[in-house]
Formats: structure tokens, sequence, C-alpha cells
């Protein structure tokens, strides 16, 4: 019996997964996928993390990662907003990092159940049961890391999931003319485009588009030529654009909703527990500070091969819910008030004008969508 089972195998399981691994806790990770696979995702990570990653010995450098420090937004009529970013960051692709932290916490001693689909998490008696396609496994201790949506999701009866989402999320690597040292979002009707070099000769072009207006076109292929490519910037990189994906990475009914970090007494980590909205392009920083958040509190309240009791659990999970919202409530508040300005010409145009005229506006909406660098509290507790 497994200590904790972490259920998805994105970038906040594979963390979660490696930090308690190192503080003394038997894992198993269970992901339905094989690695290496493709995510949507806009692939930004920010500068924030590499003190966190310095504690963890993790060097990026070798994937030669592109360094951002320039931002623009982009609306459909020509209008752009430009902003230096400060902190920065850098462009690192799903498909690469994704794999190399499951080899590093595979190595490390977690195991790992690959091509295994979770179909049910129950709890009873203090205790959990985590049902798969092949096998019953029990734990003290779950951790869901199961992404934007899920059938788990639906088990659980959150209220988000019986709320239909409008946007699907589109993901291609391709080789286009872009800067290297640049993040773009390009505005158009119903969504926008994120743009940014990762590792490799290849940039990732992340779409969110609105559903109804695929089912109006028919296809991709359409709705990039009808509603995408109404942005100049963006028609711009597409017509010129080297496919490098047999076909796009696609994600359906992404939402932006409230989500509890805490549900059913399962520990929700990265966009389980809440998904920042893509155009505040920190949704990879935010899973990793999340898994470090939730590993900490695991830490403090549980220890292996001691009792485990029930209020020991209901502290543990206040503790995290707490922290968790310190963290990031306000933050993914924000994003879900910017997200509605996005995919209106109107008011993206507006809003660029804004951004334009008052950089004292600028500089706050930066601060509050961004985070301050971060890293482990007690980093001895969690060394290799």
């Amino acid at each position: 019996m497994a200590d904790v089972i972490i259920v998805g195998g994105g970038l906040a399981g594979l963390f979660n997964a490696l930090l308690l691994n190192r503080a003394g806790l038997q894992v198993t990770l269970i992901e339905k996928k094989v690695y290496p696979f493709h995510r949507v995702c806009g692939e930004y990570i920010s500068n924030e993390v590499l003190p966190f990653f310095d504690q963890l010995g993790i060097d990026v450098a070798p994937f030669k990662v592109s360094h951002i420090n320039r931002l623009e937004v982009t609306a459909a009529s020509g209008a752009k907003f430009s902003y230096p970013l400060d902190l920065g960051g850098f462009g690192l692709s799903r498909y690469t990092f994704d794999h190399y932290m499951y080899q590093k916490a595979k190595a490390e001693g977690v195991t790992f159940l690959l091509d295994t689909q979770v179909e049910d998490i129950r709890f009873t008696n203090n205790s959990f049961e985590v049902i798969t396609n092949q096998d019953t496994l029990t734990a003290p201790l779950v951790i869901g890391a199961f992404g934007k949506r899920s059938n788990i999701d639906r088990k659980l009866k959150r209220p988000f999931f019986y709320r239909r989402s409008p946007y699907v999320g589109i993901k291609v690597h391709a080789k286009i003319n872009f800067p290297d040292d640049l993040i773009q979002l390009n505005n158009y009707k119903d969504g926008y485009c994120g743009v940014i070099k990762v590792d490799g000769d290849r940039y990732c072009m992340c779409s969110l588009a609105h559903r109804d207006d695929l089912r109006k076109y028919g296809s991709l292929e359409a709705l990039q030529e009808k509603i995408i490519c109404q942005n100049p910037y963006q028609k711009e990189l597409f017509d010129h654009a080297e496919i490098l994906m047999d076909k796009p990475e696609v994600i359906n009914e992404i939402s932006f909703e409230k989500k509890q970090p805490v549900e059913n007494h399962i520990l929700m980590s990265g966009d389980t527990a809440g998904m920042i909205a893509p155009l505040c392009g920190n949704g990879m920083t935010m899973a990793m500070h999340s898994a470090k958040i939730l590993s900490e509190t695991i830490y403090r309240y549980y220890r292996p091969n001691r009792p485990f009791p029930a209020q020991q659990r209901a502290a543990l999970e206040q503790a995290y819910e707490q922290t968790w919202n310190q963290q990031f409530a306000r933050r993914l508040w924000l994003g879900r008030q910017l997200q509605n300005l996005f995919g209106s010409n109107t008011m993206i145009d507006l809003a660029i004008r804004s951004l334009n005229q008052v950089p004292a506006l600028s500089r706050s909406v930066m601060e509050r969508t961004h985070g301050k660098p971060f890293g482990l509290s007690n980093p001895f507790s969690f060394a290799r």
C-alpha cells in the first residue's frame, strides 16, 4: 500500500511525486497515457520557478530553452500593446518537460502506472480506494492532478463540471518567423492565440476558440481561416508556418470557473484545483507552485507508518486550503475577469488603448497576474 496515490501525471502530479518521494513517502502515480506525449498548453514558464528548480537540481539549460522578456497583446484591428517582462520566463514544451520529470521521478523511486485509467475514487473508513481499469489500490492520501476536466470530476459531482464551457483549446508546434524573446497573445472573435518559442527550433501556437464557431465552420482548418486569422498578426504567422505535428492537440470544454482545492478529502493540485486564464501565461508555474505548497503541507501533517487520525487529516486539509487560497485565489479571480475582455474585438481594443495610455495600469495588471520567485521552505526535508 502506498502512502499517497497521485491521479494524473502532468506537472502538478509529477512535482508532488518527486517531492513526496524525497520526503520518504511511498508514492504511486497513475497516468492514462504513456510518456512522452503532447498536452494543450501555452508552454511558458515564469522565472519565478528558478529558485525552486535550483533546490531540486532541475536544469533546463540542456534543452536550449528560449528566454522570454517581452509581452505583446494584439487585436484583430491591428492594435497592439507591448510590455517588458521584468522577471521574464522561458518556453519549454510539455512533451519535453513532462517526460524529463517522469524519468527523474522514476529514477528516484516513484512507482508509475502508465496507460491506466482511473474509474473512481472512494473514501471510506478514513482511507481511499482508487479503482482503475486494471486493479483497486488503497492509500491514506490521494492527490487529484488529473487536469482541466476529467471523468473523475463528474464522479465527484464537482459543480463546474455540470456547467458546460464553450471553450476549445488547440495547440500546434511549428516553424515560424518569430522573435525568440517574445510571448504574443493575438486576440480574435471569441478567443485568442498565444505564441512562444519553446525548446529546439520550434514554436508553440496555442489557441482558445468557441465551440459554436468550430461547429459553424465544421473543421479546425476552417476555424483557423475564418476566425483565428481575423487577427493580422496571427494570419501572418499561420500563412508562413511549417506545422511540425501530424495533427493538432485538442481539448474540449476548458473551464475557468472556481474550483475547490479539497473535494471529498482528495487534495487537488494544479489545474484540478484551479485553472488560471491562459492570457495570464502562468499555468505551468502555478501547477509547480501548487505542488510545492501541497507537498510541504503533507510533510507537516503526515508521517509514514504512523497513525493518521481523522482530526489530523482535517487539519491537513484546512491548512492546505488556506495556504492555496492565500497564494492563488485573488490571482485566479483576476484572471477570470480579464478572460471576459478577450474574445470581444471592441473590448480588447479598449483594453489595449487603456494599457498603452496608462502605464500604471499596465504595471498593476502584470503584478497581479504573476507571482514572485519561490522556493521550498525547508529544502532539507526534500533533499535527494
